[in-house]
């Protein structure tokens, strides 16, 4: 019975001393296309990125239980897109803060004519001989107009308003909206296609060994410690190494299982020892 204790202890520790002493694999991107720090530019897949964050969290931790820290980071690019616009025949658009009135004429148009809208009720109310609404009469429509002796005329609205700007833009042409220039793409009879450049910020979130294609490439992620991102495009060595922990865990837990079952067996040899006989 001795024996048998002594060399389950003898197991048990051999078992103790390998899971203590083996040192646990990590990830280690060799020599990645991609060692920066949260500020720093970076190209990757033929585009121009920065690392606009990195951050640590805490997740978990709830129970009683342990919290686990979390790396995660950001990159952002700007880049140029197209953006149109259709002014459709008939339809009334807000250019330097007028409303206008968008009309195309004939069948094969190549241009566009913006007809100022104007603010009746404003010009009504400016003018204090005048009343504030029009007035319409079996033959048209008139403006009541009151003069110094106190005398009421009516005034056709096409000779009290004064005539609306115009303004024509051709294909190719270039003109002032929103802030920006713009240029007559085309022009139909149904309304006229404006294009103009805008920037464009495009962010992508980067977690802990997560795979992130950027343009046509696609990277494996890996934050060392909360202030450094390394990226590689070599994913079979990644993969390989994350094979290497898995079979790391299995034996560490293997041994772990020895270690125990080595211990009890031993402490069930040595009480069953002290069971009286019998005979």
């Amino acid at each position: 019975m001795a024996v048998f204790v002594a060399l389950f202890l003898a197991v048990a520790g051999v078992a103790g001393a390998l899971t203590a002493t083996a040192e646990s694999p990590e990830i280690a991107l060799e020599n990645p296309e991609i060692d920066a720090a949260q500020g720093d530019t970076i190209e990757a897949g033929g585009e121009t990125f920065t690392v606009a964050d990195i951050s640590e969290t805490e997740e978990g931790g709830g129970h009683g239980g342990a919290a686990t820290t979390v790396v995660t980071g950001t990159l952002e690019r700007e880049y140029t897109a197209e953006t149109s616009e259709t002014w459709a025949n008939g339809s009334t658009v807000t250019v330097d803060d007028r409303q206008w009135r968008v009309e195309i004429s004939g069948d094969d148009a190549s241009e566009f004519t913006l007809v100022e809208v104007l603010d009746r009720q404003a010009i009504l109310q400016a003018d204090d001989a005048a009343e504030n609404e029009t007035v319409t009469l079996e033959d048209g429509e008139y403006v009541a107009v009151t003069d110094e002796n106190g005398d009421r005329t009516l005034v056709p609205v096409d000779e009290y308003f004064p005539a609306p700007e115009e303004r024509t833009h051709a294909t190719g042409e270039t003109l002032e909206y929103d802030g920006q220039t713009v240029t007559v793409d085309d022009v139909t009879t149904g309304g006229a296609v404006l294009v103009w450049e805008t920037t464009e910020t495009e962010t992508v979130e980067v977690a802990q060994h997560s795979t992130v294609t950027l343009g046509d490439t696609d990277y494996v992620a890996h934050f060392p410690d909360a202030s450094t991102l390394r990226m590689s495009s070599d994913i079979e060595a990644y993969e390989a190494q994350v094979t290497e922990i898995e079979r790391f865990n299995q034996y560490s837990s293997g041994l772990s299982r020895v270690l125990v079952l080595s211990v009890l067996s031993s402490i069930m040899l040595a009480g069953m020892a002290f069971i009286p006989s019998r005979y």
